[in-house]
């Protein structure tokens, strides 16, 4: 018998630490769309110029280049505008940095990988966790030729790394990849280039607590004016005091709106982002600030009155209720979801299944939602699986840390705690110890429902089987406690079930003398009944 890794323990996902709102700027007037494409564009061309040299220093960078460019870009826009450039500038280059050095990891798994297989006799049988040698000796020719290939690339961007140099395009590089596949995106040449500087533009600005409503470059006032600190080169487009130009329309937001009326009415510090759809032709205005971090609930408070373990596939989401003993309450829910299309689509039916589950596990009744601690970042590899290619998408497009990023957010304004586990062997464990005996005939249930019951007890400390083996000495409860989920000391737990007198109960009218809670009416060695006593003693 292979040995087992050990189960890590479970924990509490911490809450989200800041917040993101958006909504639609309506009404604007053609001098509205005319300024903001102004500022946009000479923003976008400051901050392209400052990306570019902070690429250029590299490793060497430190405060004083940083003051540098900042003392360069003030004259071009403002200090506040500089400030917002320069943090934009370096949170970029930072994703650059860190997305190099997931690619040259992966670049090493694929080499081990391959290294591994290719040592292995040809056509010899992997196991399931690892795989074997290759299936021809032509294929395993092919996967020494990708070993060298990989080795280059590895040796590229290891020394790119250790360089400290980046590749970064501003727009995106899909959509810059775009520009030569126009005829399959079916876009013209004018829509790409609106679209492309569309996404070059840049009209965001960090707050600033203390100051008016949070934000001193791009105000947002309590009833709705939104204005804007406008650049020193386009100094002559303002129509408001001090340098400002203010738009014609009025700013809601209809979600957590009140939340962001509290916080500029004290003057907190709030972001704003204004961004143009070209293919929609609409423009947007999004708000954020961050909050210090809640302390969680402890382990233990949260699941004290039970909680609903969720098992997350490809296509829905299996859920059970659990009490607080482990037990499953009910029937099986599942949340369906498409994760066949774009990645909006995709993003909206993973919101609007997790609204669903939040909704139930509230009319549950429940404080604590558990979920596996899934990640995929070895498994997607196609040195691994190779030929497997709809295992390799499904793994790929599955929303593993999205989804718990997604449903730690959302589960934070309904009161419900995210507990996550360890993923090992649940589905395995969940259909040897609970899909058999939970199944009937006018209840089918699967394994994945099963896996979310092992991963509810496992947030709760329970084992994956459903109960012990009775004492080794005989069936009476002498020796021990037989449940391994209820304890000694919870009342009524060898009390007798409570039954609803009916015709399809057999259970006797509630006028008759009820003595099935009574153990010593009962048939058993030890336990005599009362008549029988009286007997003896005559």
């Amino acid at each position: 018998m292979a040995d087992l890794r050990s189960i890590a323990a479970p924990f509490v996902v911490p809450g989200p630490s800041g917040v993101a709102i958006r909504t639609r700027l309506k009404g604007l007037s053609a001098e509205d769309e005319y300024v903001l494409a102004a500022v946009g564009e000479h923003l976008g061309s400051v901050a392209a110029a400052d990306l570019k040299q902070r690429c250029a220093d590299g490793l060497g960078h430190d405060i004083g280049r940083w003051a540098q460019r900042k003392r360069g870009l003030t004259g071009l826009s403002s200090s506040r505008w500089a400030g917002s450039i320069t943090k934009s500038t370096h949170d970029q280059w930072a994703l650059a940095r860190r997305g190099l050095a997931a690619h040259v990891q992966g670049l090493q798994a694929g080499i081990d990988m391959l290294a591994h297989r290719l040592c292995l006799p040809v056509g010899q049988k992997g196991s399931k966790r690892a795989p074997g040698g290759y299936r021809s000796r032509r294929e395993w020719h092919a996967k020494a030729r990708r070993l060298a290939c990989l080795t280059d690339r590895h040796a590229a961007a290891l020394a790119d790394y250790d360089s400290g140099r980046v590749r970064v395009v501003r727009g995106g590089r899909r959509l810059l990849n775009t520009r030569h596949h126009l005829d399959q995106a079916q876009l013209s040449q004018e829509q790409w280039r609106q679209r492309w500087r569309a996404a070059r533009w840049f009209l965001s600005a960090d707050g600033e607590s203390g100051k008016r409503y949070g934000n001193e470059t791009i105000r947002v006032t309590d009833d709705g004016r939104l204005s804007m600190k406008l650049p020193a080169p386009l100094a002559d487009l303002a129509n408001a005091p001090h340098g400002r130009y203010l738009l014609t329309c009025r700013v809601s937001f209809a979600h957590r709106g009140q939340q962001w009326t509290d916080r500029i009415a004290a003057d907190r510090a709030v972001a704003y982002r204004i961004s143009f759809d070209a293919q929609r032709g609409r423009w947007y205005l999004t708000a954020s600030w961050q909050h210090p971090p809640v302390p969680t609930i402890g382990l233990a408070a949260a699941l004290a009155a039970g909680c609903v373990g969720v098992d997350a596939n490809d296509d829905h989401l299996a859920a059970w209720h659990l009490d607080a003993h482990g037990n499953p309450v009910g029937a099986p829910r599942r949340f369906s979801y498409d994760l066949s299309r774009d990645a909006d689509h995709r993003d909206a039916q993973v919101r609007h299944a997790l609204t669903r589950l939040l909704h139930w596990a509230r009319a549950c009744g429940v404080k604590a939602i558990a979920v596996e601690d899934l990640d995929f970042a070895a498994e997607k590899t196609r040195e691994k699986h190779g030929r497997r290619k709809r295992f390799r998408r499904l793994i790929s497009r599955f929303p593993t840390g999205r989804l718990r990023a997604r449903l730690t957010s959302m589960a934070d304004q309904t009161g419900i705690t995210i507990v996550a586990v360890d993923p090992a062997y649940t589905s395995k464990w969940g259909a040897e110890h609970w899909h058999k005996p939970l199944a009937s005939p006018t209840r089918r249930i699967t394994r994945h429902d099963a896996a979310s019951i092992v991963i509810a007890r496992r947030a709760q400390g329970h084992k994956a089987r459903r109960r012990t083996s009775p004492p080794p000495t005989d069936q009476s409860d002498r020796v021990g406690h037989r449940s391994a989920q209820a304890r000694p000391d919870v009342p009524g737990c060898e009390g007798p079930r409570r039954r609803i007198p009916g015709p399809r109960t057999r259970c006797p009218s509630p006028d008759s003398d009820p003595n099935a809670g009574d153990q010593c009416a009962q048939h058993r060695s030890g336990h005599t009944t009362e008549p029988v006593q009286l007997m003896h003693s005559q």
